[in-house]
């Protein structure tokens, strides 16, 4: 099989790059916005299922093979087992605190991946400038939740939200975790977000019935646009590229770059919400930022 791995982000990556960013921080506030007219469960839950049929279609009409035994099936259902937890908590969380601050928090996943890409593979091994990348980018963050908790904020339950966003992380790392260490990762990029869609989808939904989350009485055409934007453009076209960026560009720098969405999605909920966006706030991300660079930083031995 001939490897397509390309050694450098060109201007195709760099341009797709910035566009899933883009992307992704307007989600954020896409979902927020929908909360006014339905429920966090149903909200993600229709919008996975919505895309995992359109995966589905993609794939039939590319003629990619999806139910080939090739022993993928533990970690495709533990993956989107993990998506669906993710989503869970970004949803339910943005009931409580801003998009803003949710997509900050969200971005601690690169480091949670960081930590366990050494039990995966040995070669991954944090130096000792990743580990202050580690703990600048964690005492960021902290510093920034502490911020829930004071009455400034004037929503007394803001820390709600912010720790659900850093659960969203935790579970949003281990699903890349998942993906690395199983056989996931050597499936098409199709089939591995076909399981995280179609697992998420379901169990979302199942969970919105049971927990008796009420159904919107009617469908605006603000809702229906908010719920297709998340479904077409964010989880079925931006997730495609970006798994497809993932098998041909390298990881490390891919992740650096993907620092531009949590700025996207800061200036999209000041614009689009009016939300407020706090000196700590902006501080603990430009914390993350540099945390984030020297966590990814190649070694001079590797980077030849």
């Amino acid at each position: 099989m001939i490897d397509t791995r390309k050694t450098h982000l060109d201007r195709i990556a760099i341009a797709s790059l910035l566009l899933c960013c883009l992307l992704w921080g307007l989600n954020q506030v896409a979902a927020k916005a929908g909360l006014s007219e339905i429920g966090p469960l149903w909200q993600s839950g229709l919008r996975s299922v919505g895309a995992a049929l359109l995966v589905w279609l993609w794939t039939l009409a590319r003629g990619i093979k999806l139910f080939e035994h090739d022993g993928s099936l533990r970690g495709g259902l533990l993956a989107g087992l993990l998506f669906g937890l993710e989503f869970a908590c970004v949803f339910i969380g943005l009931q409580y605190t801003s998009a803003s601050r949710m997509v900050v928090f969200i971005y601690l996943s690169p480091f949670v991946v960081a930590l366990g890409m050494p039990f995966i593979a040995a070669s991954e091994r944090l130096n000792m400038r990743q580990v202050a990348g580690l703990l600048l980018a964690f005492a960021a963050v902290a510093w920034a939740f502490s911020e829930g908790f004071g009455q400034s904020s004037g929503n007394p339950r803001q820390w709600v939200g912010d720790a659900l966003g850093v659960l969203a992380a935790l579970f949003w790392g281990g699903t890349t975790l998942t993906i690395r260490a199983s056989r996931l990762s050597r499936v098409s990029a199709e089939k591995t977000l076909l399981y995280q869609l179609g697992v998420s989808g379901l169990g979302l939904c199942l969970a919105a019935a049971f927990s008796g989350e009420t159904w919107p009485a009617a469908w605006s055409l603000r809702l229906s646009g908010l719920l297709l934007f998340q479904t077409v453009i964010v989880s079925f076209a931006s997730y495609l590229l970006w798994f497809w960026m993932v098998r041909h560009y390298p990881a490390t720098r891919l992740a650096t770059a993907t620092l531009a969405t949590p700025l996207f999605g800061l200036l999209a909920g000041a614009w689009l919400l009016d939300e407020q966006i706090t000196p700590r706030l902006v501080l603990a991300l430009v914390a993350l930022g540099i945390g984030l660079v020297l966590v990814n930083q190649v070694p001079p031995r590797q980077a030849k």
